[in-house]
């Protein structure tokens, strides 16, 4: 029988094959995720980008977990805001509407390219040329739009419209001033060559040679912020991940300056000890998640992690004492109150990544040149807390991105993550509750309807739907709230989790692609 090399969970068919193609030619897992890197832009391009930031989430077989922050920094220098090019697009989810401000004023020093070649040096096994391969082979063919790529762009319009260079990428051919339909072919030829260019001379092109002056001048020009020193300066930052335990497990996560992992932390000691018996869909159960979720959210803004999430706010928000307080708060009431994509990977060897990226919306433009989408970071609410043009100069931005491990106390270990802005920290937060509390596998933990609880209201996925919220039960729960939206369909609003487990002691793989998001589950 042929050794199973390994399983990736992501968030497109074609990510996950080109980091399938990275185990099939005998690279580990982070090879594969690296892969999928370079393959996300292309295959899911609102959601990555060369050009937008992220986390890997490793743990070696042999050797420590590290968390390598490749996430975008904020600018050495602050222009007045009446000299950039910064303006709201109003972007609709269907039941709800969120402002996302865009234009190349909203671009933060990409990190995704130095992350790339940070994780490379220290753990990949194959040779570049061939990690960019399947994503250059990809561009230069022309990627098939998916359904949900078709309903993200959609979605997204007006940015991906906003522009001649966007426009020339992103209008539909069959239908003009509309973006690209399902099953029309996204054509980013350019990127095939940045791809292999960057394999043969390195990062230094993209921070220090033609791609940085592309940049450069397109700022200049166009009103945005980043400056050749902005991109010569930046640094991939390997951390020390959060850990946690829970059940018996070992949880590990993204630690400071990035809040998601800490209040996922929060909520798991918020949580962690209950000692009712419950389901999944029990009203009492969903009332105590709901309360967990929105004394987190208390709790984010009590320890000041909204002015910035440091190692000493994350020691005070994970003390007993501050856990006690804010347990004590759930008493049977919820208090009040971007675009990203995810890989994981296990290699039969049992080396993990997890891994999430974002490039926010995109910030409008293309550069031509080289056929890359700039971020939009610094026009994102979720991650500028205290306002636009707040922000503090030449500072890693917080995310709510939350690569996670789970170290099992039979053995088994999971990689998983989530796309969904602000929903991120709720969902891995579920998944892990069905998995470690009700002792669901992967397909059912990750297909399981979901609630979210912010700022006051409270959202319910799946009410009387198929393999969703039973309508009369769910009532029970949801009556007391008198701010809440009961949506009757499963809805990438509530994230994108995919993972994968292995189970080193018969070598058999578990997981799933989270079909709200496009996800795909595939062994090697």
């Amino acid at each position: 029988m042929t050794r199973t090399r390994g399983a990736i969970a992501a968030g497109d068919a074609a990510t996950a094959n080109a980091a399938a193609e990275m185990l099939r030619d005998g690279g580990n897992a982070f090879d594969a995720a690296l892969a999928a890197l370079c393959t996300a832009p292309v295959a899911e391009p609102v959601l990555a980008s060369l050009a937008g930031g992220g986390f890997l989430l490793a743990e070696p077989a042999e050797g420590e977990p590290v968390l390598y922050d490749f996430f975008c920094q904020t600018p050495r220098r602050r222009r007045p805001a009446g000299e950039v090019e910064f303006y709201p697009v109003d972007v609709d989810f269907g039941t709800t509407t969120q402002e996302f401000h865009i234009g190349m004023g909203a671009m933060a020093t990409p990190g995704v390219v130095a992350g790339l070649f940070a994780v490379h040096q220290d753990l990949g096994r194959l040779p570049m040329a061939r990690i960019v391969e399947p994503a250059a082979r990809l561009a230069r063919r022309g990627a098939e739009i998916s359904a949900l790529q078709a309903h993200i762009l959609d979605i997204v319009e007006p940015i991906y419209l906003a522009t001649e260079s966007a426009t020339a990428l992103f209008e539909s051919a069959a239908a003009p001033g509309r973006v690209l339909r399902a099953g029309e072919i996204y054509r980013p030829g350019a990127m095939a060559g940045t791809l292999e260019a960057l394999a043969r001379e390195g990062r230094d092109l993209f921070y220090r040679g033609a791609i940085a002056s592309e940049f450069v001048e397109a700022c200049a020009a166009s009103g945005g912020t980043l400056t050749r020193s902005d991109l010569q300066g930046y640094e991939v930052v390997r951390r020390r991940p959060l850990e946690r335990g829970f059940g018996g497990a070992r949880i590990l996560t993204n630690p400071p300056p990035s809040s998601g992992g800490p209040l996922i932390a929060f909520a798991l000691a918020l949580l962690d000890g209950l000692e009712e018996r419950s389901a999944p869909d029990d009203p009492a159960w969903l009332m105590r998640l709901a309360d967990a979720m929105a004394a987190t959210n208390a709790a984010r803004t009590g320890c000041g992690l909204d002015e910035g999430c440091d190692a000493a706010r994350v020691a005070t928000l994970l003390s007993d004492p501050v856990v006690a307080e804010y347990r004590k708060s759930m008493r049977g009431r919820a208090l009040k109150q971007g675009g990203t994509t995810h890989v994981s990977v296990i290699d039969a060897d049992g080396n993990a990544a997890a891994m999430s990226v974002s490039n926010g919306e995109g910030c409008g433009h293309v550069l031509p040149g080289c056929g890359i989408a700039p971020n939009n970071m610094l026009g994102e609410e979720d991650i500028n807390p205290r306002g636009f043009h707040e922000w503090t100069p030449d500072t890693r931005i917080s995310s709510m991105m939350a690569p996670t491990m789970v170290d099992h106390a039979d053995g088994r270990r999971t990689a998983l993550g989530s796309g969904g802005s602000n929903r991120i920290r709720t969902a891995i937060l579920q998944v892990l509750m069905n998995v470690l509390r009700f002792g669901m596998g992967l397909p059912d933990a990750i297909s399981a309807p979901r609630i979210h609880c912010e700022r006051g209201r409270l959202s319910v996925e799946a009410v009387g739907a198929d393999g969703g919220f039973d309508a009369d039960r769910i009532a029970r729960f949801t009556d007391p709230f008198p701010d809440k939206e009961l949506w009757d369909h499963f809805s990438m609003f509530y994230g994108g989790v995919h993972a994968v487990a292995l189970d080193p002691a018969t070598g058999a793989f578990d997981g799933a692609g989270d079909s709200r998001r496009g996800g795909i589950y595939v062994t090697v």
